[in-house]
């Protein structure tokens, strides 16, 4: 929110413009990536498009960076990309674990 009220200092209404878009952005995706973890037993493929949501991010800045450099300073920017890079996957892989723990536990008690 406080992006959203300060926008982007020093610069063109452009770039403003879009900081305060992607800010709405921001703020929305952390709502919805809330309740998604409180209400995480109950969701399927939110998870999944969430994760997707986060490796795109990364993509993004990987592209950015590829293309213009690496801002400075570099570890902070690093420090940004492999989490976004790596944890979609960490998500997926334990949701799919969760998930057929869950679906296995049911289907032993339905046989008790």
């Amino acid at each position: 929110m406080l992006q959203m009220y300060l926008g982007q200092p020093e610069t063109s209404p452009r770039l403003d413009n879009v900081h305060r878009f992607m800010a709405g952005v921001y703020l929305s995706t952390g709502l919805i990536s809330c309740w998604a973890a409180i209400t995480i037993r109950q969701q399927g493929t939110l998870v999944y498009l969430l994760a997707l949501g986060v490796l795109f991010a990364g993509i993004g800045r990987l592209v950015s960076i590829s293309q213009v450099g690496l801002p400075e300073p570099a570890a902070v920017w690093l420090g940004y990309l492999i989490p976004e890079l790596l944890l979609p996957f960490v998500i997926v892989a334990a949701h799919v674990a969760t998930t057929r723990n869950a679906s296995s536990v049911k289907q032993k008690a339905r046989t008790l």
